[in-house]
């Protein structure tokens, strides 16, 4: 009789229990109408010389410029690599207290103790994507594409000092030379550093004048210089666009 009671007990524990209840996520909603309001960043692997090895790239991108505000090519994914890098750029950037919000996706250096306690010391606002959601850190994800889909992107690098002496050349070229299709093709850091109203002005000129030069060429109508929006969202209702 108590062995079939311990069967029996086996059974009904579970249906006692219920069915496993997941925690709701909060959708992230953040908004960017200027630099350094919402940086954006993630952790992506470059293959090493031989199968199975690989060395980690950490990039911070602003997702109102898209400009690269800092990064670091390192052998392993680790909390304190992640921690050293987020204080190094906000120190660089000289980011005040308050006014800072840092994306990222849910890893497990993104979500670690060291760097929440960090951006706790900073005053740096923390938000993260929800569990199985592929679009919600969808900037940093974007840049890291246009880094592996440049024709100079090697299948896999020798050495770790081979990845980082090509993202020292990726990255200024990115940052200054880059035509970024989601802020009108400008150059992050002509946006990141408050050009982008002269570069607007420069460009409807150039159309103007060759639209007085011959107006035939443009059926009879000036085009307009293309501009960037003056926002820049993840999630919110009307949208975001990752460029």
């Amino acid at each position: 009789m108590k062995s079939e009671d311990r069967s029996l007990s086996a059974f009904t524990v579970p249906l006692l229990l219920g069915p496993r209840i997941h925690p709701v996520y909060a959708k992230p909603e953040l908004l960017a109408t200027a630099p350094n309001q919402v940086w954006s960043w993630d952790i992506t692997k470059l293959k090493g010389p031989a199968k199975w090895t690989c060395f980690h790239l950490y990039v911070i991108l602003d997702i109102f410029s898209r400009y690269v505000v800092g990064w670091m090519v390192a052998p392993r994914e680790t909390a304190e690599l992640a921690e050293q890098l987020i204080a190094e750029t906000v120190a660089k950037h000289n980011i005040p207290p308050n006014t800072l919000t840092l994306h990222a996706d849910r890893g497990s250096s993104m979500r670690s103790k060291p760097v929440a306690a960090l951006l706790a010391d900073l005053d740096v606002a923390k938000t993260h994507s929800r569990p199985y959601v592929s679009d919600d850190n969808p900037y940093s994800e974007a840049q890291f594409k246009t880094l592996k889909y440049r024709p100079d992107f090697p299948d896999r690098f020798g050495c770790i000092e081979d990845a980082r002496s090509h993202c020292q050349r990726f990255f200024p070229w990115y940052n200054q030379s880059h035509c970024h299709s989601g802020i009108g093709y400008m150059a992050p850091a002509i946006v990141h550093f408050g050009q982008a109203a002269t570069v607007y002005q420069e460009r409807a000129k150039i159309l103007e004048a060759a639209f007085l030069a011959n107006p035939k060429r443009f059926k009879g109508k000036c085009w307009r210089a293309l501009n960037f929006d003056h926002s820049f969202a993840l999630n919110f209702d009307q949208g975001w666009r990752a460029g």
